[in-house]
Formats: C-alpha cells, sequence, structure tokens
C-alpha cells in the first residue's frame, strides 16, 4: 500500500535524495569542462572535433590511407562529433569508389568537470562531477584480397 499524501504537496522525487553539490546555484559556480582522458595514440588514429575545418580532417585522413602506408586507419568521435566523424568515413568510402569498407563500434566515455566558486572570497570549495558521453570509434580499411 502507498502513503497517503497530503493536498498541495507534492511526492518526493529521486533529486531529493541527492546531495546538495549536485542542487548547486549555477550563479554561483564557473562550470570547466576537463578534456577528455586521452587514448592510445597509434599513426592510424584520427581524433575528430568539431574545431578543426572538415576538409582538413578529410584530407588528413585520405593522406594516411593513400600516402600514409596504413592499409586501415581508425576515425574517433566524441559528442557532438559523432556525425563529422560518420561523414568523414562515408566521404572516403564513397571517393574510393567502394574499395575502403567500415567498422562501426560506439561507447560511453565518462567525462569529468570542475565546478569552480564564482566569488573566492566564499567558503565554497570546487567540486567535481562525472558525466557521460557517446562516442563512435570508426575502422576504415582496405579488405584483404581473396
Amino acid at each position: 500500500m502507498s502513503e497517503p499524501r497530503s493536498p498541495g504537496v507534492p511526492p518526493a522525487s529521486h533529486s531529493d535524495t541527492l546531495s546538495p553539490a549536485v542542487d548547486m546555484d549555477p550563479v554561483e559556480f564557473t562550470l570547466r569542462k576537463r578534456l577528455p582522458r586521452k587514448l592510445p595514440k597509434r599513426g592510424n588514429d584520427v581524433y575528430v572535433n568539431m574545431k578543426t575545418d572538415f576538409r582538413a580532417q578529410l584530407a588528413r585522413c585520405q593522406k594516411l590511407l593513400e600516402g600514409g602506408g596504413h592499409r586501415e586507419i581508425c576515425v574517433h568521435g566524441l559528442g557532438l562529433a559523432i556525425n563529422r566523424a560518420i561523414n568523414i568515413a562515408l566521404q572516403l568510402q564513397a571517393s574510393s569508389q567502394g574499395a575502403l569498407q567500415l567498422a562501426t563500434n560506439t561507447s560511453t566515455v565518462e567525462l569529468v568537470d570542475d565546478l569552480e566558486p564564482e566569488d573566492p572570497d566564499e567558503t565554497g570549495e570546487p567540486m567535481t562531477r562525472t558525466r557521460n558521453n557517446s562516442a563512435i570509434h570508426i575502422k576504415v580499411f582496405y579488405p584483404e584480397p581473396q
């Protein structure tokens, strides 16, 4: 049986059980997003972001496949850059007239943010919070001849 509720009192929600650090006033803190942890960087890894020009990222991938001596590259995208990573892989495949194949994996990456107090005179201490973000890893490769 459920407990009777008083009229006008909202039911207890899950957010009522969170610590006061989570229910902070956003005006009192500045959010600083840390960079994601570094994944292994091999010569054939390309990490796609939204700041670099799309054509430059595409040209880098083409250079690795054609002149870099690699039979495969791995294109990585995080968050907003997922669409760009997919687009680069599809552009590479289309420009090779179907000679390249794609193998895609998705994952979730844990990111850490720093929350710093706006007023340094306040007694509030800097805090950190974690959040999850989606990632994609696309292997672009020439298939083995049969």
